[in-house]
Order: C-alpha cells, then sequence, then structure tokens
C-alpha cells in the first residue's frame, strides 16, 4: 500500500476535526493540499475569487455552527490576502484555521520569489502561528493549532512548504483525539458569593449584554426579573438578548438609540455581561456606580473600565449559579422609569422617518432596511457591511431568536457582508442569506459575486447605493470637514449582476421596492437588488459638542445618527404593558 504524502494526512486531520470546507485560491504551493481535497470525501473544495473572500466566509461558516471552518492560501501574496478577514475572524472569536502555504523550505530566508514569512505575520490576528518544517513535525503541530482555535476561540494558522507537503509521512497517522467543543467556565465559589452580595446591596441594578450572552438567554431574563434590572445591549448581543425581552431599553454605543446610555449611568450596581464593548467613552466613570464585568476571557476582564468585581466564567454558567444566591428584588421603579424612558426615546426619533418614507426619492435607506426587515424568513440570516448598513441592521433588522446577524462588528471591516454570505449559505443552502451591502463594501471584493454564480448560491445581495461612503462621510462632517474622496462613480450594480448570470433588479422609486424584494427572494439562484438610496439621509442633531467628535455620541439624546428605529418602537411600547399604572 502507497504511503500516504503530508498533504494528505494534513486533510485527514481536517476532517476529523469537523473540516467541510476549505476555502481558497488555487496556486502552485497549495496544490497538493487542493489535490489532497479532491481526492478526499467529507471535504469539498471553495474556489474563490480572492483570498480575503475566503476567509471572511471561513469565519462566518465558523460563527454560524460554532465549529471549526478553514481557508488557506497560496506562497507569499496568495496568503498574505487572507490577513483582514482573518483578523475579523479572530476578534469575533470564530475557531479558523488557516493555511498559509510556503515556498520551498530549502529556499526560506534567501529572498526566493514570493517569500514572506507568514508564521510571523499572522501571529498579531492568531492565537497560535507555526511553520511546519518536516513530515515529522506536522500531525502535532496541525493539532495544537487545532485546539488553539476551537479551545480558546479565534484563528490558528499553519504554514506549509510546498515541497513538505508532497513528502511522504514517517508512518500512516495514527488517531488523534481532537478538541471539538468549549467547556463551560464556572466561576470560583469566593466571587460568586461577593457577586450576590453586591447584587443584594444594590438598589438599581442595570444589565449590558455583549455577544458572549449567546445561548444564555433565558438566563439573562431569569435574573433581570429577580433583580428588577433594565437589559441594555451592544451591537454584536441584539440577535441574542433583544429578542422577548420585556426589560429591553435598547443600545449603547456609537449607533445606539433608546434609554440603554441612561440605565447604565443612573444605576448604582452595572452588570457587564459577555460584552468586549471597546467605547469606555459610554461607560460610566462615576465612584457610585459599581462595575462587575463576566466574560469567559480573562484578559479581557477590566480593560474597558474599572472593575469593582472582575468574574471569569461564561454568562449562562455564571447566571445559574449566581441567580438562586441573590434576593428576589420587589422594587421596581428604576426599571420602570427607564422603560418609559426608553419608550419615549424612540417615539422622538421615529417620526421623522416614518412620515411619507413609502414616497420619497431618492429612497430612504431606513425604508429600505424596514421594508425588508418585514419580507425576510423568519429564521433568515443577515450580513452586514461596515458603515451606515450597521445603523440600518442596528435599528431595523428585528431579532426573535431564530435570526442570525452577522457584520465585522469588532475589526470594522469594508466588503465583509457578500463575503460572508457566501460561508453562511454553503452552511445551508435551504435558509434564506441576505447581504445587505454598501455600494463601497460590494464593489470592492465585487469579483466574487461570481463565486455565488459559479456555486448557484442562493444568497439574495441587497445594495444600499447612495454613490458614496456615507459613513466616511459623515466622520468628516462630524470633525468639521468638508467631504472629500467619498464619491463613488457606480455602474448599474443589477446589470453587472445579469451580465454574470444572476438575477438582478433596479430599484429607483419606493413604490417597486417591496415587489422587487419578493421576486428576488422566490429566485432559486443568486440575486441583487440594486436599491438607489438617499446619501443626505442622515442629519446631525444641534446637540453635538466638540468634545463629542471623537466618541461621536454618548446618549440618544446626543446621539451623531439621527434616525428612526422600526419595530423596535413596537417592542418598546409592548414592554410598557408591564409598567404597573399609578
Amino acid at each position: 500500500m502507497a504511503k500516504q504524502k503530508v498533504a494528505e494526512q494534513f486533510v485527514d486531520i481536517l476532517v476529523k476535526a469537523g473540516v467541510r470546507r476549505l476555502y481558497g485560491v488555487v496556486g502552485d504551493s497549495l496544490n497538493p493540499v487542493v489535490d489532497a481535497v479532491r481526492r478526499t470525501s467529507g471535504i469539498d473544495w471553495i474556489q474563490v475569487r480572492h483570498e480575503e473572500v475566503a476567509a471572511f466566509a471561513a469565519g462566518a461558516e465558523a460563527q454560524l455552527t460554532g465549529t471549526l471552518a478553514a481557508c488557506a492560501g497560496s506562497c507569499g501574496p496568495g496568503n498574505l490576502h487572507l490577513i483582514n478577514g482573518l483578523y475579523d475572524a479572530h476578534r469575533s472569536m470564530a475557531p479558523v484555521l488557516a493555511l498559509a502555504s510556503q515556498i520551498p523550505a530549502g529556499e526560506i530566508g534567501l529572498g526566493y520569489f514570493q517569500e514572506t514569512h507568514p508564521d510571523q505575520l499572522f501571529r498579531e490576528c492568531s492565537h497560535y502561528s507555526e511553520l511546519i518544517s518536516s513530515p515529522k513535525q506536522m500531525p502535532r503541530v496541525l493539532q495544537t493549532a487545532i485546539q488553539n482555535a476551537v479551545g480558546r476561540g479565534g484563528v490558528s494558522v499553519v504554514s506549509l512548504p510546498g515541497d513538505v507537503a508532497s513528502e511522504q509521512v514517517p508512518e500512516r497517522a495514527g488517531d488523534h483525539a481532537l478538541v471539538t467543543t468549549r467547556p463551560a467556565v464556572r466561576p470560583a465559589e469566593a466571587e460568586l458569593e461577593k457577586f450576590a452580595r453586591m447584587v443584594d446591596e444594590a438598589k438599581r441594578v442595570t444589565l449590558f449584554c455583549g455577544s458572549g450572552t449567546a445561548g444564555a438567554h433565558a438566563e439573562v431574563m431569569r435574573f433581570a426579573e429577580r433583580v428588577k434590572s433594565p437589559v441594555g445591549h451592544a451591537l454584536r448581543g441584539k440577535q441574542w438578548i433583544q429578542y422577548d425581552n420585556p426589560y429591553d431599553v435598547g443600545m449603547s454605543g456609537l449607533l445606539g438609540y433608546g434609554a440603554a446610555y441612561e440605565a447604565t449611568h443612573e444605576c448604582d450596581l452595572l452588570i457587564l455581561l459577555g460584552t468586549d464593548f471597546p467605547y469606555n467613552d459610554f461607560l460610566p466613570h462615576d465612584e457610585d456606580v459599581k462595575i462587575v464585568q463576566v466574560d469567559v476571557r480573562p484578559e479581557r476582564l477590566g480593560r474597558r473600565s474599572k472593575l469593582d468585581l472582575a468574574i471569569w466564567g461564561d454568562v449562562r454558567e455564571t447566571l445559574t449559579c449566581l441567580t438562586p444566591r441573590v434576593k428576589a428584588k420587589s422594587d421596581r421603579r428604576f426599571l420602570d422609569r427607564m422603560l418609559k424612558k426608553h419608550a419615549d426615546a424612540l417615539e422622538g426619533v421615529v417620526k421623522a422617518y416614518t412620515r411619507k418614507a413609502g414616497k420619497r426619492v431618492p429612497i430612504h435607506p431606513e425604508y429600505v432596511a424596514s421594508v425588508l426587515d418585514e419580507l425576510a424568513d423568519d429564521d433568515a440570516v443577515f450580513t452586514v457591511d461596515t458603515g451606515m448598513n450597521n445603523v440600518w441592521a442596528a435599528r431595523y433588522i428585528t431579532p426573535n431568536g431564530r435570526r442570525n446577524i452577522i457584520g465585522s462588528f469588532t475589526h470594522g471591516s469594508m466588503a465583509n457582508a457578500m463575503p460572508q454570505a457566501i460561508g453562511a449559505q454553503f452552511t445551508d443552502r435551504g435558509r434564506q442569506v441576505i447581504a445587505m451591502s454598501g455600494d463601497g463594501g460590494f464593489s470592492m471584493l465585487m469579483g466574487d459575486f461570481l463565486t455565488l454564480v459559479q456555486y448557484d448560491l442562493p444568497v439574495k445581495v441587497v445594495v444600499f447605493n447612495n454613490s458614496s461612503l456615507g459613513m466616511v462621510e459623515l466622520e468628516m462632517l462630524v470633525d468639521g470637514l468638508p467631504s472629500f474622496g467619498t464619491a463613488n462613480k457606480n455602474p448599474d450594480f443589477a446589470a453587472v449582476a445579469r451580465a454574470c448570470g444572476a438575477y438582478g433588479v433596479r430599484v429607483e422609486k419606493p413604490k417597486h421596492l417591496a415587489g422587487a424584494l419578493k421576486d428576488a427572494f422566490k429566485h432559486k439562484g443568486p440575486a441583487l437588488v440594486d436599491v438607489v438610496t438617499d446619501p443626505n439621509a442622515l442629519s446631525i442633531p444641534p446637540k453635538i459638542r466638540a468634545g463629542m467628535v471623537s466618541g461621536f455620541a454618548l446618549s440618544a439624546s446626543k446621539i451623531v445618527l439621527d434616525g428612526g428605529v422600526g419595530r423596535m418602537l413596537q417592542m418598546a411600547r409592548s414592554n410598557l404593558r408591564n409598567v404597573p399604572r399609578p
């Protein structure tokens, strides 16, 4: 029996680790691995047009499934293209294994054609990045890389020279025990007791939730009811915590709305649950507000604000242990006041963007997002470009516990929506996947629209086409600068889609929008809806101050991005029914 090659052994270990797809672009140093994928059942090679797309797609797949995903790039320029998508995956704690193929092992360090040092280049965006220099080394390095990616949540990179990949292994690979799931992390008993005492002593408790509340919705609601706490969230916590939430007071941050900011500042105990919220200007600095942070990653504890208690543990396990220990509170005056303030705040911002919005030309982007929210499936996956599309998704896409919203919410990269939609759609061809793309983001990696066509992926790309880099333009205006370099001269994106062999339709009048979206959603294959939107749909409220420029805003009454909130208002009104009448 022929001996196994390193490339074949590499692919076999990936399959055992649960990897079902390897996204990338073929190249000479990568050819042995790609050929091994071709001959191995249980794993597919997904050919994209740009390696950055491969990394974004793998990251989206990992976020949706919670399991290891993989991407690959050939030596030098090929694997360098992975770096942006890998940064995003790593900051999103998505378990991704990246194969960076390398020049011949004997030429490393000698200025060979296309030489780079990927084992060094990728260290900042990975938990583990190592070079394999001999066949004997490969199984253990790959196993270690997988353990790091899955166990710690993030990226691992393995650099493999093409000639080493073509060599025979010393012996057939044995069975390797691999980590495939992360364990629950329970806080220490002493920390739980101190946590319970702080909750019992507090009169006004607020919860602020991030993506770490995934899978802990019931536990958060149970705790909030016990201590009569308003519940705010960061953007990445929206899909996990906002639905079926009678304590919801909205979102804080650059795109914030409602009473989340007030609730975090007017409490006497703020509990940060599973959030690495980066904008510390939005967090209270008053000594009267005590802060507890709960996070499964200990290195994140206290890096945004001064903590009175740091809890190392995952949110679900922590609240399961904590809730029975705290005394039930009966005074809900603080909660009710925040719920009322939240509803009032939303009432104030929604009117300007709902009045005759269905008749305005150019089409208001808020109107596009609201119609999209109404027509999309209850279990749709939305991938969202960075920039103004983040605003529309934050305010108009209604979470329900079944929908997923994926974006470059921590890394903040342009052009992420369509590449992430590719990875999302491969996980389930029967599930509706909608890419909310800006014209700038879409055109940046537009070549990979061909990947949708090549694999007949039924992704629906909705381009919010205002012919500008809207968020950048707004940043310039806030800084007192004239907009410059932000205008885009765009083609008819629908015509481009049709030229690629997909369904494409252009919408310029709001009365045609719903019909165009319905037709695109009914289409069996890839579709693009090019919606011409109003570039002047943003306004800057008069209360902005010079000191807010770098931080944008601090509350709903001071936000730079003043706009509607869609069905969030309905949710707030519904929650007001829980407020006892005097």
